[in-house]
């Protein structure tokens, strides 16, 4: 049955969707006497807007409440309907107008992941079928039910099967089991990136994302990772099994007791997905019952400025507060995206500003936009509220022409938490992303200790060190004196790529950092906090961002120094050393 839409097109509202529930179609569901009308009755009384069947390997659930639906109105049309089943058909049509239900199914992919595929409203049973097949679930298994059916696809050819059937495409519970961001599970790192970044993947449903610490999964995916640029939007689902929650297991959840929020003009599948393509990651949150909504802004300042965040307090033309802003705007779209926030401080303890006529303002900076950035550059500016204070939010995509320019000739990239001139290596590296070349891998710099190389004994290859190093910070791999003036060269380790020709003076300010360290602070082995042949030389703290100095000894037993690593460029042996090292003051 079609859902009447609610359309508002001049007005955006949040509604509450669970797109992940089971129905007794499911040979796992722990109350099969439920009835489909009482999961929609339990949507209602949840306070579900949005809903999806997503029984596992079948769609046989949806088929039944449509055939159950569709005899209904043939003995109503017969006029040979019941009071009872007219009283059902009835309460069948009054919650089609309140809660939008989607078809769906929970695939077992191969290594046994699971993803979940939502379609239209509008879809068949007999399409459903049909792409199930060619997800190669087996035709005998496809009224079962069951997570075990075989060998099905992999998960990349999943995502594009679903994808270019229409539908939706979300890793299920991603970060928890059979989920394909899974900690500990023993396949290649190139292949977890490879299924957490693809882009026909449309979110990863999490069961952290209310979780109060640092290394949550939806942290982990808000782009700032080297390894894995792709921001994800990330949603939660019950995965309910059954229709109320389990009172002797709190991890058996019923309907609607895991909620995501989305903000959207209309409740429809078209609006839904639209979201999920965006670069605008607000508009997904975790729904709180019992307490205040999330608000996005307030965690964005709790988390600071990164490689795709940034806060500016006032745009003002004067004081060059509005170039600032146009500047981030192209770094980002020069790097990896990202969201600016204007009208506020990252810093907590410095009282919002906010912005007097956001809807001047969202003119002015579309306008200052058109202007001066080139090629043109569609981004998305939004009056937000705060703390009782307007502010505006810019969302920036990672631009697919690259480089991007204010005037014509100033092309900014950002790093880490700053917006910085393109040096001549790193646009030469976007003239390539632009042109879709191959991407220029490590360079592996074979230096003797304290001496410096000529230029010429660089050899670069196209195949990785072995050396497992951080994913961010720098590397001093070269220094040599040309005239009496000395020039460096640095690797950066979040892409591997290495910028020559780089002096004290044309340094920017985290190279300058490293400059300043390799002159005047040498690393002293013996004063290193060593864990096997890595360890922390340094650690610093400055307002919310921390940034550490990593040692590496290779198998020569040479010390690579790894200067202002951050969290984001931590994982593996690295997180171990740093978590063994929480509270320690090492040398800071």
């Amino acid at each position: 049955m079609a859902r009447k839409h609610r359309r508002k097109p001049d007005d955006m509202n949040w509604y509450k969707m669970d797109l992940h529930l089971h129905t007794p179609a499911s040979n796992d569901y722990l109350e099969p006497k439920v009835s489909y009308l009482d999961i929609l009755r339990k949507a209602e009384q949840a306070g579900l807007d949005i809903i999806a069947f997503t029984d596992h390997n079948t769609v046989s659930g949806i088929r039944a409440l449509r055939k159950e639906v569709e005899e209904l109105q043939l003995l109503e049309q017969l006029k040979r309907i019941r009071r009872d089943e007219e009283d059902r058909l009835s309460e069948y049509r009054r919650l089609s107008d309140k809660v939008l239900l989607l078809p769906g199914f929970e695939l077992t992919a191969t290594f046994g992941f699971h993803v979940i595929g939502i379609f239209p409203p509008e879809t068949t049973v007999r399409e459903l079928e049909h792409i199930l097949l060619n997800l190669r679930v087996p035709p005998d298994r496809l009224d079962i039910g069951s997570t075990e059916v075989g060998a099905t696809v992999d998960v990349l050819t999943a995502y594009r099967t679903i994808n270019e059937a229409g539908g939706i495409v979300i890793a299920a519970h991603a970060n928890s089991t059979h989920g394909v961001a899974m900690q500990g599970f023993n396949f290649g790192g190139q292949t977890k990136i490879a299924y957490t970044q693809d882009s026909q993947l449309h979110a990863l449903e999490v069961t952290d994302l209310e979780v109060k610490r640092r290394n949550t999964t939806a942290s982990f995916y808000n782009g700032s990772k080297p390894e894995y640029p792709r921001r994800m939007h990330c949603i939660q689902g019950s995965d309910a099994h059954r229709l109320n929650r389990d009172s002797s297991d709190k991890n058996r959840l019923g309907v609607g007791d895991r909620v995501t929020e989305v903000r959207l003009s209309e409740v429809s599948f078209r609006g839904l997905k639209e979201l999920f393509l965006g670069n605008d990651f607000s508009k997904a949150r975790p729904f709180r019952p019992t307490q205040a909504p999330v608000d996005h802004i307030l965690a964005a300042r709790q988390q600071g400025p990164n490689i795709v965040q940034s806060f500016h307090e006032s745009m003002h033309q004067r004081g060059g507060h509005l170039d600032n802003i146009l500047a981030d705007i192209c770094a980002f779209a020069n790097t990896n995206g990202g969201t600016l926030y204007v009208g506020l401080s990252h810093l907590l303890n410095k009282p919002l500003v906010g912005i007097a006529k956001p809807n001047e303002a969202i003119t002015l900076i579309q306008a200052e936009l058109e202007k001066k950035i080139t090629p043109p550059l569609e981004v998305q500016i939004e009056r937000q509220e705060t703390q009782d204070k307007k502010i505006l939010q810019i969302s920036v995509p990672m631009g697919d022409n690259p480089p991007y320019a204010i005037d014509e000739n100033k092309i900014y990239v950002r790093d880490e938490t700053d917006t910085n001139l393109a040096v001549r290596d790193e646009i030469v590296a976007l003239v390539k992303r632009s042109l879709k070349l191959p991407p220029t891998y490590r360079h592996e710099v074979i230096v003797t200790d304290n001496i410096p190389l000529p230029i010429e004994e660089i050899i670069s290859t196209e195949t990785k060190p072995p050396l497992d190093t951080p994913k961010t910070g720098v590397e001093i791999v070269l220094r040599e004196e040309r005239k009496g003036k000395i020039y460096y060269s640095l690797l950066d380790l979040r892409n591997g790529d290495v910028v020559h020709n780089v002096t004290k003076r044309s340094a920017r300010k985290l190279w300058q950092y490293a400059l300043q360290e390799y002159e005047n602070n040498a690393v002293d082995a013996n004063k290193v906090v060593w864990q096997g042949n890595i360890g922390m030389w340094k650690k610093q703290k400055r307002g919310v961002q921390v940034r550490f100095d990593m040692v590496q000894r290779d198998d020569e037993g040479k010390i690579h120094v790894y200067y202002g690593v951050t969290y984001d460029g931590i994982d593996g042996m690295w997180q171990k050393l740093i978590d063994s090292q929480e509270g320690v003051v090492v040398n800071s």
